[in-house]
């Protein structure tokens, strides 16, 4: 059956901002405390999805959560009027507001798990939101997250959605950031590879491993995945106390093709064993890996070589990779790609994007986006607003230029009149994609 990727991108909030809230992300921690844009990120970020809609893509947006998450300051002890809320969290517990502020529901590679309707025992598309418990200011978003899913993909007898798994430990889980899926065409039956950090129970030194295997084998349980084409892999120590804290910052797959770092697997050989023997003769499995000593880790984690979009343009006969402007400007990255283009193999052409704005924040092209393989009745059936042509963009960033302040401080959280500039933002942007039951 015919199906089409659809790249639903996060749209970034007015609260984008440079909290440094995120331990492993070594972007987020070197420049936490900085001003950020929230008009350039969110610029920027439908500019590239107007980029995707040129080149003949389906492209959805996500839009952003309501923040301040004031369930968060209120269960934290705050009490009175929003603006006695803010000021109190403000000079008691700032760590508090900067999270209960978090823009990072941008990154919708973290809000779900998808296994298209292809691969499903019921036949239908099956989406988990992911519970995101190992960090504070990730694990809040979930109920919003569902709630804006359930509104967009609302046919039940087309889409299957689970709420998040439970909030512990054990079940940490943070979404499609860790989990590929490999087939020959979008429509066909795949192979789905979830990738982990640690066993359920385990307890590690370093930074935080933020994917158990339990969580990834519980979503494959609910949406029904037949186990001979599903695989599960370890993501390596090494990789993730270097800083890939997800395995899209070392790893990414479309169709046939798996682009990954040498370290990227705890066993590489091992894990392509396993993938080629649950491809069988449904594909014929590509990978393509990376040498540490072409692109050192540090490199590859610096430039998000790997947290690109993989994507088959309409009309090409390779794979394009769509790359952060980091890459380009890395001598490593930028040699790599340019000797991988110049050869035969899966990826023909790499395409730079300006994200710098959520790159600075930890999140690549790839973060910005959650991949939905749907058929041409499971888009009809999903909720019309969120699927954008060339005016949609157009009036969205008519109302960011309005409502999105250039220029945004830490301090500028303890301001009681940004909450109503976030909500009024917010509210104006539900309208354009007729979500206003959101609001």
């Amino acid at each position: 059956m015919t199906a089409h990727e659809v790249n639903f991108d996060g749209l970034i909030g007015p609260s984008h901002n440079y909290g440094g809230l995120s331990d492993g992300n070594l972007a987020s921690g070197k420049n936490a405390g900085d001003i950020s844009n929230p008009r350039e990120a969110a610029l920027q970020g439908l500019e590239k999805m107007r980029t995707m809609l040129r080149a003949g893509l389906v492209q959805g947006i996500i839009p952003p959560l309501p923040r301040p998450n004031f369930d968060l300051l209120v269960s934290a002890g705050f009490t009175g009027s929003d603006s006695q809320i803010i000021a109190a969290a403000a000079q008691q517990a700032p760590h508090l507001l900067k999270a209960a502020y978090s823009a990072s529901s941008m990154w919708t590679a973290n809000a779900a798990t998808v296994s298209p309707s292809a691969d499903t025992s019921d036949g239908r598309l099956h989406l988990t939101t992911a519970n995101l418990s190992t960090m504070l200011h990730r694990s809040l978003e979930h109920p919003d997250t569902t709630a804006t899913l359930v509104s967009i993909f609302h046919d039940e007898a087309r889409f299957g959605l689970h709420a998040a798994l439970p909030m512990h430990q054990d079940f940490a889980d943070e979404g499609a950031a860790n989990h590929v899926r490999l087939c020959a065409e979008h429509g066909s039956a795949g192979v789905e590879l979830f990738v982990f950090g640690r066993m359920a129970g385990e307890s590690l030194i370093g930074f935080p491993a933020r994917q158990t295997r339990l969580a990834s084998e519980s979503i494959a349980r609910g949406h029904g995945l037949d186990p001979a084409r599903t695989v599960y892999a370890r993501q390596s120590r090494a990789a993730i106390d270097a800083g890939a804290f997800h395995n899209d910052v070392v790893a990414v797959g479309a169709l046939d093709t798996l682009f990954f770092h040498e370290l990227a697997f705890e066993n590489a050989e091992e894990t392509l064993a396993a993938i080629r023997a649950a491809a069988g003769d449904l594909f014929d499995f590509k990978p393509l890996m990376v040498p540490d000593s072409a692109v050192p880790i540090q490199d590859a984690i610096r430039s998000y070589l790997f947290n690109s979009q993989l994507l088959k343009f309409p009309g090409e006969d390779r794979l394009v990779l769509v790359a952060p402007l980091e890459t380009q400007e890395m001598e490593s990255t930028r040699s790599f790609c340019d000797a991988m283009v110049s050869g035969n193999g899966p990826i023909g052409r790499v395409d730079y994007v300006d994200v710098r704005q959520s790159m600075r924040n930890g999140g690549g092209p790839a973060c910005l986006r959650l991949r939905v393989v749907m058929t041409a009745a499971e888009i009809d059936a999903c909720h019309q607003g969120v699927l954008l042509d060339e005016a949609a963009i157009d009036e969205l960033q008519d109302v960011v230029r309005a409502s999105y302040r250039d220029r945004l401080a830490p301090a500028d959280l303890a301001d009681p009149a940004f909450a109503d500039e976030c909500r009024q933002a917010r509210e104006s942007l539900l309208a354009v994609l007729d979500l206003d039951a959101l609001a």
